[in-house]
């Protein structure tokens, strides 16, 4: 079966994460990035973000989200720029096409859906912005969008102040309703025939995720319910982050048999006082239960008190710093992997779930602009043509 062809007017992170995901699928992923704002820095910004590891626009940053992609760089400012893009979607037989520009900007571009559906009916359009087209010149940055859907005020201590999550989790997880939403609208259009559009605010999309904290304004809850809260769980006590003779565990305790089986353990008997049996009787004494366990789990190694809570069957986990988390033998062998053009191996984050039959090994990223020609040509667009299109500023003459 052809591979899936996704256009994908893309930049920093949210979109082309979504689209690295249809790379995994093994689908075509064609990357659109500006041409003609003038020669410093073109197309996307993030290319230019981290350290140097190859070239100047191909930096640290850039590299893992944009494995397995091509791409092309053609001036949509331009109304001769609009017909390249529709060629591209018609004689490419497109089947998605992607952006994470300002709503405001999609008609001017060209890329508005009402544009790129009159060319193929059946097309599966997709765009991310901030809080969706009803506000389509608010920009749409991970951090601030962080603060926007309260996610800054439930992370970090109770008297510290407003944290942000340490992954840009409102881009990554705008980019898997992208993902999932095509897959979708592609199985509808199996059944009907007919395209569709998706928009994704990201602020709505981080929003689906308060499902701990939201609901409880309407019953009334208490305030420490709904703000910073440390390393510690609003619910279920005790769980946190306890320090050890040589560093840290995290313990999470949620139920009354693990609390049982926990104060079974000679080390901890003590902290098995009355009234702590229920997890209701234990936020009633919360503070001096994250007290007892402190005393107790500093006396002791993380290894001494893993150990201890693998045979009580009691959650429990080392904080791993990332190297360790790249060496654990669970996902060691699940990395995907990029080569650097002098052939030395990078390897990067696994795939979200297992795909059967799929590789874990990827192209390098694309220059800014790489396949401009052999795409365009691919849909018609040959030397002579790309040439005149070049002179007049809507593609570049290197590509």
């Amino acid at each position: 079966m052809k591979p899936r062809v996704v256009l994908s007017m893309e930049q920093a992170l949210s979109l082309p994460y979504a689209t690295l995901r249809f790379v995994h699928l093994g689908w075509r992923v064609i990357r659109i990035e500006s041409f003609g704002a003038g020669p410093d820095l073109p197309g996307d910004p993030n290319r230019y973000i981290g350290s140097v590891v190859a070239d100047d626009d191909r930096r640290s940053y850039f590299v893992a989200p944009n494995v397995g992609k091509e791409a092309v760089a053609i001036n949509l400012k331009e109304p001769k720029g609009h017909e390249v893009l529709r060629q591209l979607v018609r004689s490419l037989d497109a089947d998605v096409f992607c952006s994470n520009t300002l709503p405001s900007r999609y008609a001017q571009l060209g890329i508005d859906y009402e544009s790129l559906s009159a060319v193929k009916p059946d097309l599966i359009w997709a765009g991310i912005s901030a809080m969706g087209p009803d506000y389509p010149d608010v920009p749409g940055y991970d951090p601030a969008l962080q603060a926007m859907a309260g996610y800054m005020e439930l992370t970090g201590e109770t008297n510290g102040p407003p944290t942000l999550a340490g992954v840009p989790i409102i881009d990554l997880k705008a980019g898997d309703e992208v993902y999932a939403g095509v897959c979708l609208a592609l199985a509808e259009r199996a059944e009907t025939g007919r395209g569709s559009r998706i928009d994704v605010s990201m602020l709505q999309a981080a929003a689906s995720w308060l499902i701990t904290t939201l609901p409880l304004v309407d019953f009334g809850c208490d305030p420490i319910e709904i703000t910073r809260c440390g390393n510690e769980h609003r619910k279920f006590i005790p769980t946190n982050a306890y320090p050890t003779a040589d560093g840290y565990i995290f313990v999470a305790i949620g139920s009354d048999v693990q609390w049982r089986r926990l104060t079974e353990l000679p080390r901890f008997a003590s902290v098995g006082k009355a009234g702590r049996e229920t997890n209701q009787g234990r936020h009633a004494d919360r503070e001096a239960i994250q007290a007892d366990m402190r005393a107790v789990t500093s006396r002791f190694s993380t290894g001494e008190l893993a150990a201890d809570f693998r045979k009580a069957t009691i959650p429990n986990a080392p904080i791993n710093d990332i190297n360790q988390v790249r060496a654990m033998p669970a996902l060691a062998a699940k990395l995907t992997a990029t080569r650097l053009p002098d052939g030395r191996q990078v390897r990067m984050q696994p795939m979200a779930v297992d795909l059967p039959g799929k590789g874990g090994d990827f192209a390098f990223p694309p220059h800014y602009g790489e396949h401009t020609r052999t795409v365009l040509a691919q849909a018609g667009i040959r030397d002579g043509d790309y040439d005149d299109l070049a002179r007049s500023g809507i593609v570049p003459a290197s590509a």
